[in-house]
């Protein structure tokens, strides 16, 4: 057996002896001692085989004893996670002095086993990306199908958060979308109108061409230590980011928190792929929004339509109370006459946001040319009537043209209508008493 040590010593591979029998070591040679971390060979007499290498305290399931014979290796792949290696492994039994043992030599593939791995995951991209797809797709609405995206390869590409971040008008980045894995808290309401300056470099790479990828974000500290806390106060130690781009500009962008490092540049590519669709989501979601607007909102003052009124009016819970502020734009036909139109959108979209301000907590519309409206859903006496002291004064205050009525109710089982009509009776007595007191001559 000398003679067979002597041999081992110095090869590269795994190699260690055992006694068929009774399972304990013989010899290992000197890498395999090394790898597992024993000092001598002294330290592994009386072990058994299982307890080194496996760190287990009986023998292996999968013990391959008893198919082997002499002369002839049998070879078999396996994963030993004591030293977290991939293994090629060759058995034999060997002959000495008249007593069968176990040789067994292995090769460390692990670089080849993961590189197969990542060979497979990408023949599976295009099945995996597929798939997410067609999920989202059958989604009734883009919003739906881009949190469905993001829950797909939140939970596929194993990370803790998937997120879209969009540019606003201000320049600054909105956190649109957010997906977060169990136990791990939200972090959509935090991230809004976050400063251009925080995520300037990202966008700088994205111009060029590039994502971010960061495995570990201490490496960033010192070059943008505004981003790092940003980062940090997330909890995020890994990081994969790529453009959202649209019509050859960058409108924000894509990525994923914390996913395996050795999967980064499988992530990477997935998020690549998946961009466009993203975009394209996006983009009908954004179609849709003007498709709203255009329907419920007045394309002049941005506040609410006749359209939109009578949806508010449906959906009012009728049993509840209801205040009504109606209200009419004194003077607009002398400033058209006068000025000129452009004055008079000028004078309409002033009293509609001076209007929206006092009441856009609850429904604002403006259902006629000069006519602006309020409809107040269950809001008590004390509070309608005191913001209607404060609306007044305001318009003194302000020297806003503004003609007011107001009305409320306990309840709006009743016609809407007339109610309104009792608030549109009150406005049309200011709006007399403003034309008797200024001997301005009214419009027919």
């Amino acid at each position: 057996m000398k003679k067979i040590w002597n041999f081992f010593n110095t090869l590269n591979e795994f190699v260690y002896i055992c006694d068929l029998e009774t399972d304990e070591l013989i010899y290992m040679n000197d890498k395999t001692l090394k790898t597992y971390g024993l000092k001598s060979r002294e330290e592994m007499q009386g072990k058994k085989c299982y307890e080194i290498l496996h760190n287990n305290s009986a023998r292996c399931k999968n013990c391959i004893n008893d198919r082997l014979k002499k002369g002839v290796f049998v070879e078999s792949k396996e994963f030993n996670p004591r030293i977290k290696k991939y293994l090629l492994t060759k058995d034999t039994i060997v002959e000495y002095n008249d007593k069968l043992y176990r040789l067994n030599i292995s090769i460390d593939v692990s670089e080849q086993e993961e590189y197969n791995q990542t060979v497979r995951k990408y023949e599976n991209l295009e099945a995996t990306i597929n798939e997410a797809i067609r999920t989202a797709m059958q989604a009734h609405n883009p919003d739906k199908a881009i949190n469905i995206v993001l829950e797909y390869f939140g939970k596929t590409l194993e990370g803790e958060r998937t997120y879209v971040f969009e540019k606003n008008e201000d320049n600054c980045d909105d956190n649109t979308y957010e997906w977060v894995a169990k136990g791990v808290t939200p972090s959509i309401n935090l991230l809004q109108n976050v400063p251009p300056e925080v995520c300037q470099n990202w966008y700088n790479s994205f111009e060029e061409g590039n994502p971010i990828v960061i495995e570990d974000i201490e490496n960033i500290k010192d070059i943008n230590y505004q981003q790092y806390e940003t980062l940090k106060m997330q909890k995020i130690n890994s990081i994969v980011v790529v453009p959202l781009i649209h019509e050859e500009k960058v409108i924000g962008f894509y990525g994923i928190d914390n996913p395996p490092i050795h999967n980064m540049k499988y992530v990477e590519n997935m998020l690549k792929i998946t961009g466009y669709f993203i975009v394209s989501q996006i983009q009908a979601r954004n179609l849709l929004r003007e498709l709203h607007d255009m329907s419920y909102r007045d394309q002049l003052t941005k506040i609410g339509n006749r359209h939109a009124m009578r949806k508010y009016v449906k959906h009012m819970n009728k049993s509840r109370s209801i205040g009504v502020v109606y209200c009419d734009i004194t003077g607009l036909k002398r400033v058209n006459d006068n000025e000129g139109h452009a004055a008079g959108d000028a004078l309409i979209k002033k009293c509609s946001s001076f209007f929206n301000d006092f009441y856009k907590d609850y429904g604002v519309f403006r259902i006629g040319g000069d006519e602006l409206l309020a409809l107040c859903s269950c809001i008590s006496k004390d509070e309608f009537e005191a913001r209607e002291n404060r609306f007044k004064e305001a318009i003194d205050r302000e020297k806003i043209p503004l003609a007011v009525g107001f009305s409320w109710k306990k309840s709006s089982d009743e016609d809407v209508g007339d109610i309104l009509h009792e608030a549109e009776m009150a406005m049309y007595k200011d709006k007399a008493d403003f034309y008797r007191k200024s001997g301005i001559e009214r419009r027919r």
